[in-house]
């Protein structure tokens, strides 16, 4: 008896968490990868981020809030400006191997930044998704000239949750140094500068 009840709200725990994740969807990183024949030539002059005000930032304290920008490791402040930081130190990362003679600017504009709340992070599940999406534009440092117009790139990833995380972050590991590594992987990709990680993969989040 006291086994029937237990799996019945075992069941029940794994249907609530079904259902606030909304069962789940497709996620991807994609970009137009960029010629390497091109990019060789180019010098990394300078990163620009924007992070829109118009973007909807959560705090709240559940599974999915609903908004735009959802993060929660930095101190509670401006989170436009922190989201900004991260996503610029990582494009500078991804854009290092840029040593060629034409000086570029990359300029970004963020249009999703969706982490994890630490309540979805400790729920005992392996579930979650880093969502994070922006444009990019290459222009030339001197001229201005547009050399690639704005362009999406999709830089989702797989978050980890329960056990999983709490052993990540006795090693170290951040939903910081996540997104930052997965995002300049990304950048590298897109300029041809490192290996091409598109690929997508099912997962309950959002």
């Amino acid at each position: 008896m006291f086994l029937s009840r237990r799996a019945a709200l075992l069941g029940l725990s794994a249907l609530t968490l079904s259902a606030c994740v909304g069962g789940g969807g497709t996620f991807k990183t994609d970009y137009q990868r960029l010629s390497p024949e091109v990019t060789r030539n180019w010098r990394l002059a300078e990163v620009r981020v924007d992070v829109p005000r118009s973007l909807k930032v959560s705090e709240a304290k559940s599974l999915l809030p609903n908004a735009d920008i959802v993060w929660r490791e930095d101190p509670m402040g401006d989170r436009h400006v922190q989201v900004g930081k991260i996503i610029e130190g990582a494009v500078l990362r991804g854009a290092q191997g840029l040593r060629g003679s034409r000086p570029v600017v990359i300029s970004v504009t963020v249009t999703r930044f969706h982490a994890l709340t630490f309540e979805a992070e400790r729920a005992n599940s392996d579930w979650g998704v880093h969502n994070v999406n922006f444009t990019a534009q290459v222009t030339d440092a001197r001229t201005g000239e547009v050399l690639v117009p704005p362009t999406q790139i999709r830089a989702e990833t797989p978050a980890w949750s329960g056990e999983r995380m709490r052993e990540a972050r006795r090693k170290g590991i951040t939903q910081k140094s996540m997104i930052s590594n997965h995002v300049a992987a990304t950048v590298a990709g897109w300029l041809a500068l490192g290996p091409d990680n598109r690929g997508e993969f099912s997962r309950q989040g959002n």
